[in-house]
């Protein structure tokens, strides 16, 4: 981490901001859920804007980018949207707004949603129900009472109390294990318990899968077939993949391929409390439920419903390498990073959201227009998507 500082301090160009890590420019408003105008809804794309009409000073912005150019990060795609509209969208060669990038862990966050919307249309009661009883015809292994009491609750705060041991901080074995067992949901059902539910952040992949089978078990659909009835379809979002393990069930911890475009779409839907054009497309209790912190975690300050919370206000979903949706409800913003970042680059994208684009987002009103500025962003722009 302060590797990635010094850097940050090393490289900025003569604009001074003062840099004493990635939770700097925090706000202190509490999320809420923007009001939208009909017109401005992204579901057949986005509609452009210059920073200046949206309250933004384009000159940080290509400050930013020319920081990012200069130093080689491995960053692929930067998008602001603010307002419901497209401010920066700068793809980095050999990058292009047209490639589908993988989002890795953000699918955490995607499957969340999909389980509110299963709540909501009726496909699941409630999250207090246990785990163990959405697997009728299984019997799991290492049974005790606090496996007896896991909930899906339990699942989406990561809070388990499995002995998983999949994540970053075992590089992964338990992940590996899992993937090379013959029954996916029949060996997490099976992992002993370490804790009792509810009591300690865990990060699991596993559990993140097995909200992905919940949602086949409840809904006789794959996880990828819901959602392009019930949320991807509504947002106008169709490019993508998602693929499944060997008895059909989609990779909930990872593994989506989605348009950066697209995954702004996502911040955007939770940035209007999940309205879209009109129609609730998830319940805005679950927006709320989901985006406040439950219980304080490891790689941001808090963690909800497989959403990250930050003590600012701000959320995010956050995936390996790099990937990022920043929601901003304050500044009233959405934020996507796509990246192939060295673990001691990974708040990169954080440094860059907390000293560039948050700062520039000066003004809830129009600036004065500032056409030199305005075309020396679009210029580095086109320059970064050049060889």
């Amino acid at each position: 981490m302060k590797s990635v500082r010094f850097r940050f301090a090393s490289a900025m160009l003569g604009f001074i901001v003062l840099l004493v890590g990635c939770r700097q420019a925090r706000t202190t408003q509490e999320p809420k859920a923007l009001q939208i105008s009909e017109t401005e809804w992204p579901t057949h794309g986005w509609q452009t804007s210059t920073p200046e009409s949206e309250g933004m000073d384009s000159r940080v912005l290509k400050t930013m980018l020319e920081m990012v150019q200069t130093q080689n990060y491995n960053i692929d795609s930067i998008t602001v949207t603010r307002n419901g509209t497209l401010v920066l969208d700068a793809a980095l060669y050999p990058y292009s707004q047209d490639s589908k990038h993988i989002i890795h862990s953000c699918t955490k966050s995607i499957v969340s949603i999909l389980i509110g919307i299963a709540i909501d249309q009726g496909f699941i009661e409630n999250i207090q129900k246990p785990v163990l009883e959405f697997f009728p015809d299984r019997t799991a292994s290492n049974l005790d009472p606090d496996k007896k009491a896991l909930t899906l609750e339990n699942l989406l705060t990561m809070t388990s109390g499995f002995k998983c041991r999949d994540s970053y901080l075992y590089r992964w074995s338990g992940l590996n294990d899992m993937r090379d067992s013959d029954d996916w949901v029949q060996f997490m059902l099976d992992l002993p318990m370490e804790e009792r539910p509810g009591t300690k952040f865990e990060y699991c992949n596993g559990a993140s899968f097995l909200l992905s089978a919940i949602i086949t078990e409840t809904t006789d659909m794959s996880s990828l077939e819901f959602a392009e009835t019930y949320l991807f379809a509504p947002l106008g979002i169709t490019d993508l993949s998602w693929p499944t393990n060997p008895q059909g069930i989609s990779i909930g911890w990872g593994e989506l391929r989605m348009l950066p475009q697209d995954m702004a779409k996502i911040g955007y839907l939770y940035l209007g409390g999940g309205e879209w054009d009109g129609k609730q497309i998830v319940p805005t209790a679950w927006v709320e439920n989901s985006t406040r912190k439950h219980i304080s975690a490891t790689l941001e300050d808090g963690y909800g419903y497989q959403w990250w919370v930050d003590d600012s206000g701000l959320y995010l979903a956050l995936g390996y390498a790099g990937q990022f949706i920043f929601v901003v409800p304050e500044k009233e913003m959405v934020v996507v990073f796509t990246s192939d970042l060295s673990e001691s680059d990974f708040y990169l994208p954080q440094n860059l959201l907390n000293n560039y684009i948050i700062p520039a987002a000066v003004s809830l009103d129009p600036l004065p227009k500032n056409p030199a500025a305005e075309s020396a962003l679009r210029q580095i722009t086109e320059d970064l998507s050049q060889p």
